[in-house]
């Protein structure tokens, strides 16, 4: 079964990608649930965690790259980079 904050992260990020964009987790939870986002904080700061340990997302702390095990204060998250294919083109 999807998890609805992994699935609302995504797609959030999603419509935001192309721009480079990051969101808040507060975005999500407000998204998942508009009545008690508050209580869902701690939640997606723990998706978002796992998500980053499997290099499917990149937690910010001051724009920058943080260690999703060693982050406190205000973050963010963002897509991970694509890096082109260091092959060369047939």
């Amino acid at each position: 079964m999807a998890d609805p904050i992994e699935d609302k992260i995504f797609e959030l990020l999603g419509a935001k990608a192309a721009a480079g964009k990051s969101i808040a987790p507060e975005d999500v939870a407000r998204a998942v649930d508009p009545e008690g986002w508050r209580r869902l904080l701690s939640r997606v700061k723990g998706v978002a965690r796992g998500l980053a340990r499997d290099g499917r997302l990149v937690i910010l702390r001051h724009n920058k790259p943080a260690d999703p095990d060693d982050f406190k204060g205000v973050w963010r998250m963002r897509l991970p980079d694509t890096q082109p294919s260091e092959e060369p083109a047939p």
